[in-house]
This record gives structure tokens, sequence and C-alpha cells, in this order.
């Protein structure tokens, strides 16, 4: 096959300010200089007229284009705002009462900045292969993934919700008229306001087309920061869908040695602790690979701490889930995964009681951006009027745990597992599939 494009969602706004070198064009006319589109009437208003969608595209491989403003880290504890540049196509679209940004351009080149965007472009050669490989895969499947939905006649319910339970989960279908976004989302991308070294056009160059499938099928290659010490399984993050290659495992030489963390005790147990595993690291330089400089103010994610008081726990979740729950009297573990992530967990509130998951949605809900992971246990400190003083969350990881866990595999790189063996550390028993060579 050819080598594929991407369309990816950069930035919304109801209005976008943009800067395009000379080389672009709108249509035959050429266009260079700064710009500002607005929502207007349900088009978009730029230079005098009224659009549905409007389009430059460059002339070379070297053109750029300058987005003004661009949220990175969306609702994370690392949200900022920064202007990035991004070679290919810009495409500005409505979607709904918001105009939107989206990039197209071929996916080896969406390649170069996604892996210099969730990595430092330092990292080991190695790292980097294996992060281009699964970012390649990832993409493609979700691609895949859209046109089996855009086809199907089963309309696609990430949520469940009754009067005593709200489980959601958060994946990339919402997306109906771009492939991915740029942000932690989907995967990072930060066009070449973080592209690239040599090493990392390198490792994209020595991989190119090649991406994990499994029984033929292309692998749904997902990534987190540290996964805690063990893995944890697809269906317990997303739809009830099991994948034989994300499964538990020990990031560790020993991989079967672990316990089940789907029992209460077992997690309780393991989340104090700090067990040996490849993420649990603290040496500055192999993290310094792997995390950029915002990445960098999260400490302490292998095991982590957040307190709140009474008044500060119940207006959190109030604001943060748009339930009054009253005051808060207990958060209840009901369900683990296998990496100890709760994927249901009940608040028991003096006006309300629910079950929340999936992880993600606990995370959203438990902290003013997210907690680093829904892997935690809950101690209650001291009594006032009946109800819990203080409760403290005490946790483990930092993202979902499915799949690649990249402080795991920069370690594992540094101590000398090819990328080959660190993908088949984390993907099990799937293989290395060459799709496309280079045009």
């Amino acid at each position: 096959m050819k080598q594929p494009v991407v369309k990816v969602g950069i930035m919304s706004g109801t209005s976008i300010k943009f800067r395009l070198t000379s080389g672009y064009y709108n249509g035959k006319d050429p266009v260079s200089g700064e710009y500002v589109a607005e929502i207007a009437g349900g088009k978009i208003k730029w230079n005098g007229g009224m659009f549905d969608v409007v389009e430059f595209n460059p002339s070379s491989g070297d053109d750029c284009f300058e987005l003004f403003d661009v949220t990175i880290g969306v609702n994370f504890h690392w949200e900022r705002k920064e202007n990035q540049s991004f070679r290919g196509s810009l495409r500005l679209i409505v979607e709904g009462d918001k105009l939107t940004a989206v990039n197209i351009l071929p996916v080896e080149e969406y390649l170069l900045s996604v892996i210099s965007s969730e990595m430092s472009a330092t990292a080991s050669l190695e790292l980097l292969k294996a992060h281009a490989v699964i970012s390649r895969s990832w993409l493609l499947s979700q691609i895949e993934k859209n046109k089996e939905l855009a086809a199907s006649d089963t309309e696609y319910v990430p949520c469940t919700v009754s009067d005593t339970e709200i489980v959601r989960w958060y994946d990339r279908e919402d997306h109906v008229n771009f492939d991915v976004c740029a942000d932690d989302h989907c995967q990072r991308y930060q066009g070449i306001t973080r592209e690239s070294t040599p090493k990392v056009k390198e490792a994209i160059d020595a991989t190119c087309g090649q991406v994990l499938t499994y029984e033929g099928k292309l692998c749904d290659a997902r990534f987190s920061k540290s996964c805690g010490g063990v893995f944890e399984q697809f269906e317990n993050c997303w739809e009830p869908k099991h994948h034989d290659y994300l499964v538990a495992r020990r990031d560790s030489a020993s991989p079967m040695d672990f316990p089940d963390l789907t029992v209460e005790e077992n997690a309780r147990k393991w989340i104090l602790e700090s067990p040996d595993a490849f993420c649990n690291t603290t040496d500055k330089k192999i993290l310094s690979q792997v995390l950029n400089s915002y990445d960098q103010e999260t400490v302490d994610f292998y095991r982590w701490k957040v307190e709140y008081s009474q008044q500060e726990l119940s207006e959190l979740i109030k604001r943060r889930s748009g339930i009054d729950y009253g005051n808060i009297v207990d958060l209840v573990p009901i369900a683990r995964g296998t990496s100890g992530r709760l994927f249901r967990l009940k608040i028991v509130g003096t006006k309300r009681t629910m079950i929340i998951g999936k992880e993600l949605e606990i995370r959203r809900t438990l902290s003013p951006s997210h907690l680093y992971s829904s892997a935690f246990v809950v101690e209650k400190e001291g009594c006032v009027d009946g109800l819990p003083a203080k409760f403290v969350l005490k946790g483990a990881g930092w993202g979902h745990g499915v799949g690649l866990c990249q402080i795991g595999a920069a370690v594992m790189g540094e101590k000398g597992y090819n990328y080959r063996q660190i993908l088949q550390h984390y993907f099990i028993n799937s293989e290395i599939t060459e799709l496309y060579q280079k045009n």
C-alpha cells in the first residue's frame, strides 16, 4: 500500500489566528502572512468572505504554517497554551459553534513530531524505534476503526447511565471530521515545534511502514507514562473488547511474577509498597529521555499521594461530576483491573450514592485536572459530625497502564533491550509487519 495521509485536529475556537509562510495556496491563489478566521452564522469568516471550508495547501514539503494559542494537556495538570508550527495542509472546518483547525500530512511526517512530542527526542534509539512502531500502529488502527464505525449500522455508545451508575470511557470515536486529535486524548502531536533530531528521523526511517499485528490484524497499540508495575487490560479502560496482546504482565524481567491485583487485599498491599519494576526508577537521565520539560514537573509518579479535606472533596466531586452527593461519606472500590486500577468506584454521599467508571471518569471526578491514575486506595482520617474529616488517596502509576509503559520502555532501552524485545514485552505475541515502504 502507499503511505497514507492523516487528518489531525489541532485546536478549536470561535476564532483561530494563524500565519502562513510563502508557498501556500488557497485553491489557485497564493496566500501568505497572518490571518484570523472567525465563526459567523455557521460559516467561516475569512479574508472578507464566508465559507463552509477553507483549505491552504503547500507547494513544497518545506512550507509550514503557525497556529497561535494552541492548548496542550487539555484538562490535565500541565495544561497550557503555546504557538505551534506545522508542515502540510491546513484545513479550517465548522464544528457546531466553533472552528476547528485540521492539519493534513503524510503519516511518516506526522510521526516525526509525535515521537518528539510524546517524549524527549534524546531518548535511546531502540526506545524511539519502539515508539515509532506503536504510534504508527495505533494511528492506522484508529483510522481503520473510524471506517468500520462509519460503515456500521449499530450506534457506538461509549457510556451507560442509570440512576445508580455512570460508566463512561473516553476514546477517539468522538472525532468524526478528522482521524485523531493532537493532544493526550489521542497521542501528542505538536508539529515541528518539537520536531526533531537526527536520531528521531533515524528511528522513523528504520521502521518506516512497520506496524504491530496480531493474527493478521492491526494492533490497537496503546501507551501511557507508567503502568505502576503491572499492565492493565484494554477492556477495563475502554469498550468491553478483549485483546490477547494487551494482558496483565509485570513490568520486569520476570513478567509472570505478580499477584492478582483484581483482589482488593492484594491491590492494597501492592499499591502501598514500591515493588521492583522497570518503571520504578528515579534516574533523571532516563526520565529526561521520556519526559518533556513540562512532564518533568510531575514527580513521584510511580507511587503518589493526594489529600482532601471533607469540604474540598465534596465540592470537587460536585463541580467535576455535576452531581450533588452532599458530604462524602466514603469512596468504596467495587472493581479493579489487572494493574490494580479501579474501573468501578462507589461514591457514598449524604444525599446520593453512585457507582462511576471507567478509569478516566474516576480520575476526572476526583481531581481538579486528572488523578495520575485510578490505581489507588483510600484512607479516611478523623471524624467531624460523624463524617470523615480527611481523605487520603495513595496511588500507583501515571496514565491508564495499557500497552507500552513509556518509562519502563526507556529503562529497557538503557538496559540494552532492542525495540523488537521491548515491543514483545508490552504487546504479547504480536508481530512486526511492514505495511508500506517510503514513497
